[in-house]
Formats: C-alpha cells, structure tokens, sequence
C-alpha cells in the first residue's frame, strides 16, 4: 500500500460526519457571483447563501497559517501519477472556510500550528514552512503515528489528526478527489435476460 492509498484508508475512515456535510455544503460553487440572483441556487434559501458569502469574504488564517496548511496538507496528500496534490484541489481554501463555518475548530487549528512552528524553531531555529524537506517529515514522523507517540507529542498528534481528516474531507469532496476515487455514481440497470445458466438449471432453454 503506497502513502496514498495508507492516507485514504486513515482518512475516509476518520472523518467525522459533521466535517463531511459541511464539506458537501460549502465551497466557492455555493456563493453567487456579484450581482447575481440567490434566489437561482436551487435548494437553497437565500440566508444560506447569504451566510456563506459572508463567510467567504472573512479571513481567518494569515498568510504564514495558510502557507503552512498547504505544506502540511502536501505531505498528507501529494501528487502522483493519478492526480494532483491537496493544495491543488484548493484543500487550504476548503480549511479556511470551515473552521470559520465550524467555529469549534479554530483554537485545535491555530494551537496546533502554532505547536508545530515552535517544534520546528527548537529543532532547526526555524519555522516549520522554512524548514527543509526532509526536517519537516521528521516532525511529522513524530506525530503521525498515535501508536508511537513519544513523550512530549500528543497535542502534535491530536494537530495532525484534525488536519488530516480536514485534508481527506477537502480533497475527497472535490472534484480531483471524486476522480481520483473513481466514483462514477449511481447509474442505470441495464436488462439483458434472464441468464444462460439460470435458464439451463431450470430447463427452459430457448423458453426466452
């Protein structure tokens, strides 16, 4: 099993519920462009899309926070041959609208990057995003194991299992992760007779 194939099996097992309707809910599709009717958005009532528009144009993670969410969500899901990398699908932009959609998620997230600057400035006298490489895996290694916790690790741990299910509820929920889940929906039964077998056991060859 590669590191992609790993992350979703972590991930899609992982995700809370309450992440994952939000995630259906929110996105950039959802706000109308400027001058545009709400009222056309099928399904939706016009304080919801209201709500979402505000929502949209707030801002709660600085430029250094964003930056390094998209770092860290790249190690969780980088790019390969199939499909592009978290920050391709615009997992940041995903984040950043949640955590202010669900406001109980703000503190674990900004702790937490906070948390992971301040281990890296220990261990290398830098930040996280500055930080080399193969540095940042060796914090991540730290933390993204439960099982192997070292003293001194579990809000980095409780950190990085916020991010990685927010990371696998972005990028699965758009429309590169539905792709690269190779999700087809829901089609049509096609009717082609009773089989050729079922008819022989039962003596009614040629009966169709």
């Amino acid at each position: 099993m590669n590191r992609r194939d790993s992350l979703k099996a972590l991930g899609l097992t992982a995700i809370s519920t309450t992440v994952l309707l939000e995630a259906c809910k929110s996105g950039e599709d959802k706000v109308p462009a400027p001058g545009t009717d709400s009222t056309k958005q099928a399904g939706r009532q016009d304080f919801e899309v209201e709500r979402d528009k505000r929502l949209h144009e707030e801002k709660f993670f600085n430029d250094h926070e964003l930056a390094t969410i998209g770092i860290l969500a790249d190690i969780i899901i980088p790019k390969d041959d199939k499909s592009g990398s978290a920050t391709d699908a615009k997992v940041p932009d995903f984040i950043e609208f949640i955590v202010k959609d669900i406001p109980s998620y703000q503190t674990p997230m900004r702790g937490g990057l906070r948390w992971l600057d301040l281990q890296s400035l220990q261990r290398f006298e830098k930040s996280f995003a500055d930080a080399s490489p193969e540095q940042r895996l060796n914090i991540v290694d730290d933390i993204a194991y439960p099982n192997k916790l070292k003293p001194g690790m579990l809000q980095g741990a409780g950190f990085f299992n916020l991010m990685r299910d927010l990371t696998a509820s972005g990028f699965f929920t758009s429309e590169m992760g539905v792709k690269d889940l190779g999700y087809a929906g829901n089609k049509p039964n096609r009717w082609e007779g009773v089989p050729a077998d079922v008819l022989k056991q039962y003596g009614l060859e040629g009966a169709v």
